[in-house]
């Protein structure tokens, strides 16, 4: 495997952030949300049906909180709230 020198490979910065949804997200919902592995930065999700909350790890050297917010909002994803985390 080629040594990569740190030019070309950025140093990443994982966060999380966490929403409320308003309801759970039905099956196509959950569809779009596994088809976000392919959207640059975003990593994995989530879901805790107890707290109905959404869990989203992304790269945050790549994308911004509110572009996470964004593309849920656009996959009809029935966000509430961002939940603050200490």
């Amino acid at each position: 495997m080629p040594a990569f020198p740190s030019a070309i490979i950025p140093h990443m910065t994982f966060m999380t952030v966490t929403f409320e949804l308003q309801n759970r997200p039905k099956q196509e919902q959950f569809r779009a949300l596994g088809e976000f592995a392919n959207t640059y930065g975003l990593q994995k999700f989530r879901f805790d049906e107890k707290t109905n909350q959404l869990q989203f790890d992304y790269d945050a050297s790549r994308l911004h909180e509110a572009a996470v917010e964004h593309v849920l909002r656009q996959a009809k994803i029935p966000v509430l709230r961002r939940i603050q985390t200490a």
